[in-house]
């Protein structure tokens, strides 16, 4: 495998999401395939009134009261992830240049609970009781901004919104940032909070989630027969990236690296995919192409795999059509449903575990595979298998597609 000379190091990260409060949590629920769909008191008499909600998340005690009460939900877990991923990376704000520091965040819908409630409030209360702080809290830019503040970041500090695909954007435009020479070191993922009636009601309505009310545990089953919808999730991850040699002249730990980016529009539906997966093919070869990756060569991917009928069986025929069977193929949105914009983010730091610790989760609720899935989807039991090239991949609504190549320290 020859790179380009492209590949961003992972030299931290951090997740926050419904498998689990820390990376060592999400692991292990994740090795495990234990499902965290469960009904969700806060969507109780809406037609779907189950999602994947993070447990046990204690804002005024992982960030402080004096910030928590300031930030809506979909900053908060962005906070917590940040900061553990910065922990991980052993970089200290107090040493580095801030002016060299960027922060790239993906996000696809902002502060909708923020903006759900002042809504009541406007309707209830009147004008004079919105809150002032409804535009700096529901904002979709304000994610990086707080980070930023939080850190010390003083560098190019934006938020990617491609829909489902927005957190690897963020990953690949924040490697193109240490690529130009434009940061030494960008702090970048995903984040998403967006249980929130409206918004579930919207998605219920457009027949995109699981209908499984009976059985929500079963209900997230990417690649499965039975399939018939995503569960809705909420979550955050954060990855610290610097150049290779940057990270190795610092003795910092390669967890792998991003060595590969590719996009792609659909052009084609506001919802669904490209019939023929075409955008989803030029997005998977311009990463690999990028990477200096042969097909052949890609041992794991990350699948985006929502568990919906059209978008898997897409999926796989344009994973079989690009890279044959050999890859080892997962989705752990059977564990964690579908986290929409953080979706991206989070599994790309599955993906670095992956190749990291050589060992491929298995994809939840996989009982029966689709006939028409021609992959090798793990399943059962995590697999032991050394990991020279991964891909992870993201797809969404607008057709925005993207694509991360993840190989080997």
């Amino acid at each position: 495998m020859a790179g380009h000379g492209a590949e961003a190091a992972v030299t931290g990260i951090g997740l926050i999401t419904p498998a689990g409060i820390g990376v060592p949590a999400n692991w292990d629920r994740l090795r495990a395939a234990e499902p965290a769909a469960a009904p969700d008191p806060g969507l109780a008499g809406l037609l779907v009134d189950f999602a994947c909600r993070v447990q046990g998340f204690d804002a005024d005690a992982e960030l402080g009261r004096r910030i928590a009460w300031r930030l809506d939900r979909y900053v908060q877990l962005a906070l917590v992830a940040a900061r553990e991923a910065l922990a991980d990376s052993r970089l200290s704000p107090r040493d580095w240049d801030g002016a060299r520091v960027g922060v790239v965040l993906g996000n696809a819908l902002g502060g909708t609970a923020t903006y759900e409630q002042q809504t009541r409030t406007l309707h209830e209360e009147g004008p004079e009781h919105v809150s002032p702080m409804l535009v700096p809290m529901a904002a979709i830019n304000m994610v990086a901004g707080q980070v930023a503040m939080d850190c010390g970041a003083l560098g190019p500090n934006l938020v990617t919104a491609t829909a489902c695909a927005s957190g690897t954007t963020a990953i690949g435009t924040a490697r193109d940032l240490l690529r130009s020479g434009a940061c030494d070191v960008v702090i970048t993922g995903g984040t998403e909070a967006s249980l929130t009636p409206a918004i579930v009601s919207g998605f219920a309505r457009m027949g995109a989630l699981s209908r499984r009310t009976d059985a929500p545990a079963a209900a997230s089953r990417p690649f499965d027969a039975g399939r018939d919808g995503f569960v809705i999730a909420e979550g955050a991850a954060a990855l610290v990236l610097e150049r290779a040699a940057d990270a190795r002249a610092r003795g910092a730990r390669i967890r792998a690296r991003i060595s590969g980016y590719g996009a792609s529009a659909d052009a084609h539906h506001a919802t669904a995919p490209d019939p023929q997966g075409a955008g989803a093919e030029r997005a998977i070869r311009a990463a690999l192409s990028d990477a200096g990756v042969m097909p052949d060569e890609v041992d794991h991917v990350n699948a985006h795999g929502t568990s919906t009928p059209l978008n898997d069986i897409i999926e796989a025929r344009v994973l079989s059509r690009v890279l044959g069977g050999r890859a080892a193929v997962t989705s752990t949105k059977g564990v964690t449903g579908h986290c929409l914009g953080a979706a991206g983010a989070i599994e790309a730091v599955y993906t670095v575990l992956a190749v990291q610790e050589g060992t491929i989760p298995p994809t939840a609720n996989l009982d029966t595979l689709d006939p028409e899935v021609e992959l090798d989807v793990v399943t059962k039991a995590p697999r032991k298998l050394s990991i020279g090239a991964a891909m992870s991949n993201s797809f969404g609504f607008g057709g925005q597609n993207a694509v991360l190549v993840v190989t080997a320290p």
